[in-house]
This record gives C-alpha cells, sequence and structure tokens, in this order.
C-alpha cells in the first residue's frame, strides 16, 4: 500500500491534472521520497522534508510541465539546473517514453540523481555535468532537445541565454517560474527574440495548500540562435540580454 502522501499524489495528479500514475509508479515515488531524504541527512539536497510536502511541492509540481507536453510524443528533455532531480526525475518516472537529460554544475547533487535513477530502474535518463552555458556551446547539446526545463533557476533574460541555444527549432523552453512571471517574461522579450525564441504562452498551475499560483513560461525556439550566444559561464546573469 502507497503511503498517505504518495496516495495523495495519485489522487491529485489524476484529479488537477488528469494523469493516471500506474501503481509502478507510485512505488517509484515512493522509493524516490526515501533515497531522497536518506541522502539529504548526509547532504543538503533539499529544505522540504515532509513527505507530504516533497510529494507536492516536488512531486505534483513537477509534473504540471505535463499538461503542456505532447501525450504521448517521444523525444529529449534537457532539465537545467536539475538540483536533487526536480522537474526531471518525476518527468522519467511519469512519462518512460521520455529521454530524459538532467544538468547540473554540482557534481555531488549528481550523484545522487544517478544513484536514484539506478534504484529505480530508469533507463530513460542520463547525467550531464557542466554548466548550461558551457552546455550549449558543446555541439552533443546545442539545437539538440525537444524540450528544455527549468526550475527555480535564474531570471528570465539569463535563462533565455542558457536554454534557447539547447532547444532544436520547433522545440520549447519550459520555464517554472513563481509570482513575478509575467514581469520577468516582459524584461526577456529582447533575449527571447534575440536568441531565436518567440512566447508561446504563460500557463498558470494552482497546486492545494499553496496560496499563491505558478507558472509555466513557454518559450518556442522558432530561428536560429546567434552562434555568440551563449556566453561565457556568468555572463548571462552579469549582464543580461536587455
Amino acid at each position: 500500500m502507497p503511503s498517505k502522501s504518495i496516495d495523495a499524489l495519485a489522487r491529485q495528479a489524476q484529479s488537477i491534472l488528469g494523469i493516471e500514475l500506474a501503481e509502478a509508479q507510485l512505488a517509484q515515488f515512493e522509493q524516490l521520497t526515501d533515497l531522497l531524504l536518506d541522502w539529504n541527512a548526509r547532504m543538503n539536497l533539499t529544505g522540504i522534508t515532509e513527505p507530504a510536502e516533497i510529494a507536492l511541492k516536488h512531486y505534483l509540481d513537477s509534473l504540471t510541465v505535463l499538461n503542456v507536453l505532447p501525450k504521448a510524443r517521444r523525444g529529449r528533455l534537457l532539465d537545467v539546473g536539475t538540483g536533487a532531480g526536480f522537474p526531471g526525475l518525476p518527468l522519467a518516472i511519469a512519462r518512460p517514453w521520455l529521454r530524459v537529460t538532467l544538468l547540473d554544475a554540482t557534481a555531488k547533487k549528481l550523484r545522487f540523481v544517478e544513484a536514484a535513477g539506478r534504484a529505480l530502474g530508469l533507463d530513460n535518463i542520463r547525467i550531464a555535468h557542466a554548466r548550461a552555458e558551457d552546455a550549449g556551446r558543446d555541439d552533443a547539446h546545442r539545437g539538440t532537445y525537444d524540450f528544455v526545463t527549468a526550475r527555480a533557476v535564474s531570471r528570465m533574460p539569463a535563462l533565455m541565454e542558457c536554454t534557447l541555444p539547447l532547444t532544436k527549432r520547433g522545440g520549447m523552453v519550459i520555464a517554472m517560474k513563481g509570482a513575478a512571471t509575467h514581469a520577468e517574461v516582459r524584461s526577456a522579450n529582447k533575449a527571447i527574440a534575440t536568441l531565436g525564441g518567440e512566447l508561446a504562452d504563460i500557463h498558470e498551475v494552482r497546486l492545494p495548500g499553496l496560496e499563491k499560483p505558478r507558472f509555466l513560461a513557454l518559450v518556442r525556439k522558432v530561428g536560429k540562435t546567434p552562434r555568440r550566444y551563449p556566453r561565457q559561464a556568468g555572463s548571462p546573469s552579469r549582464d543580461p540580454i536587455l
């Protein structure tokens, strides 16, 4: 039997997002919680340590991305600044046909993500240890991904320079943002246009027990990113395209 927190995840995923999770997937989320708490006792992976909050603020929040992905489309998804694996790991659990690459500059967090992937039997994930700016200049990653996600990584102008170069033409950046999303998007208009993107939509997300909504800012890649972008690591944040 799933724990109360995972049972709530199953009900909320179905009622709020229209996503049905199989028993095997719920067992994977249960195991991921155990692994996250065990590793978190030895290294700082997350400040959220109550299983019910993990299920809501990490798992359900991550799964909101599925509402803006094609229902059964195979493709490559890159999770930039994945940290402890969010939203990448929940997406890989819920959509085993997605090929998910989890990218982060912090090696110790990727050690957890890699170990969790092995323990959960996720054969659709791979790990990339790099800064997003460096990956964006690497032909192994540049212009490669159908979808690029980023959760609480940086403000939109800098984030666009770190994500659009990695997105293939016709693909989509999905920026998971908070209350200031609309203002951030307006400030990123020049960056989006310069880097070959266009704003497709801002999708509002309401999660139970959270007073403020969250948003998914969707930016479609419609053109080519000039070769000079992304600039050196750190430059997009220090000197954003405004």
